[in-house]
């Protein structure tokens, strides 16, 4: 599997993200290609080394005409749909981080993904950098991302809306359910692209992963920090991990004075949510008294809103905070047939391992009432009928497979050109 760690110790913009890109390796020529596709006149990519801390980095710049324009989503979605030289996986990235900075410049303003109008992202260098790190992450072919800790920054940032506190809130609604780290410098580290990056492309957050590294890319940003070099490292390599991993992060409250009935209806509310496990442990609390630890099982994304509820809920002090990675199996949903009627099956499966399968329990129930009938029956004969129908498509699967290949064998071009049209899926 190939894996990238993101190593953000002076924040991440735009710039220094392509840059990193192109000195790990991406191709400068297929990303100025795929950027003059673009049709914006008089735009040009260039490259660098420069020296940043002592250290050498690559630093990129971007030559453009005077603009005053500020693009909608739909203008930008014009921009890529046609650009000739970008695959269908590059197009596909380059639109979801548009659209990530879209929604949040939405919320912000109060406006529609559809009516908001960019202001700096819409910008001819944002455009440019947005395109090419799809591109150059597609042509390196990284599998997973690992992102460290994100550093904002702090003190006021101008924009076009006047002075702003940084995080601008732009930046601020993007980064939501993404691990931060205080860095004390005063300026805008993390820029609303940058944040848009590791939006899209990180798969959990933390230290650099188990792997064996056969590349580094290091990219220089356009400020100079005295404590520190204004530069983003990315590396990438092999890892024998299973690529089956997300991030999660442990909400736990302890309470003593809250009654059984509202800590069951929290529970519900918390369900809705979206969490993906809440638990109560009995614990013992100062002065001897009995309590509750209440836990939620969350996505990052969903941290703020949880921590909400919570509170409002419960009336705690305080919610504690522990981020972690899980291992899943990957899963989908069947329905099978049974004498009963159609009961959906969860399937899951890990790479080399024989796959699970778990009957829907209001489905079974549904049917043993409806029938009759014993419940461990139906859910026996909804678990036989899910492995038959799973053994029956991968035995098709393999034989449309067979097919493909003995066809290919006489158009080895085609062949070609079809197992290097890679879709990228985030």
């Amino acid at each position: 599997m190939r894996v990238a760690w993101l190593e953000c110790a002076t924040g991440i913009s735009g710039d220094m993200m392509l840059a990193a890109l192109i000195d790990a390796g991406a191709e400068f020529s297929r990303i100025s290609k795929a950027i003059d596709s673009l049709g914006l006149p008089g735009v040009q990519l260039h490259q660098r080394s420069v020296m940043k801390g002592g250290f050498r980095v690559r630093q990129i710049e971007i030559q453009h005409p005077p603009q005053n324009a500020h693009r909608h989503l739909s203008d930008i979605r014009e921009l890529v749909e046609n650009a000739s030289e970008l695959s269908p996986s590059q197009r596909g990235l380059a639109l979801q981080i548009f659209g990530v900075i879209a929604a949040a410049e939405a919320t912000v303003h109060g406006s529609t993904v559809e009516k908001v109008h960019f202001h700096e992202v819409g910008a001819i260098d944002s455009i440019v950098d947005i395109v090419g790190v799809a591109v150059a992450f597609d042509l390196l072919g990284i599998d997973r991302v690992v992102c460290n800790a994100v550093p904002p920054g702090r003190g006021f940032v101008s924009i076009d809306h006047g002075v702003c506190p940084v995080p601008a809130p732009g930046t601020a609604e993007i980064l939501r359910g993404i691990p931060l780290a205080a860095v004390p410098i005063d300026a805008e580290l993390t820029t609303p692209t940058g944040a848009a990056f590791v939006k899209v492309l990180a798969d959990s957050f933390g230290p650099l992963p188990a792997m064996t590294i056969d590349r580094i890319g290091s990219g220089g940003g356009s400020m100079d920090f005295a404590p520190r070099a204004n530069i983003l490292r990315v590396f990438i390599g092999e890892s024998s991990a299973d690529a089956q991993l997300e991030s999660v992060v442990l909400l736990e409250t302890n309470v003593d004075d809250v009654t059984g009935e509202t800590l069951g209806f929290v529970r519900e509310r918390l369900m809705e949510l979206g969490c993906l496990d809440v638990f109560m442990t009995p614990v013992q609390m100062k002065k001897n008294r009995p309590g509750v630890t209440l836990g939620a099982l969350v996505r990052p994304r969903d941290v703020g809103r949880v921590e909400e509820l919570i509170f409002a809920e419960t009336g705690t002090l305080g919610v504690r905070r522990l981020c972690m990675e899980r291992s899943i199996r990957s899963r989908d949903t069947m329905i099978v047939k049974t004498v009963w009627g159609q009961i959906r099956v969860k399937r899951g499966w890990r790479t080399g391992g024989d796959a699970t399968f778990s009957p829907e329990f209001d489905d079974c129930a549904a049917a043993a009432r409806k029938h009759g009938i014993a419940l461990r029956d139906v859910f026996r004969a909804a678990e036989a009928a899910g492995r038959m129908q799973a053994a029956s498509d991968s035995a098709h699967i393999h034989d449309h497979d067979h097919d493909h290949d003995h066809d290919h064998d006489h158009d080895h071009d085609h062949d070609h050109d079809h197992d290097h049209d890679h879709d990228h899926d985030t």
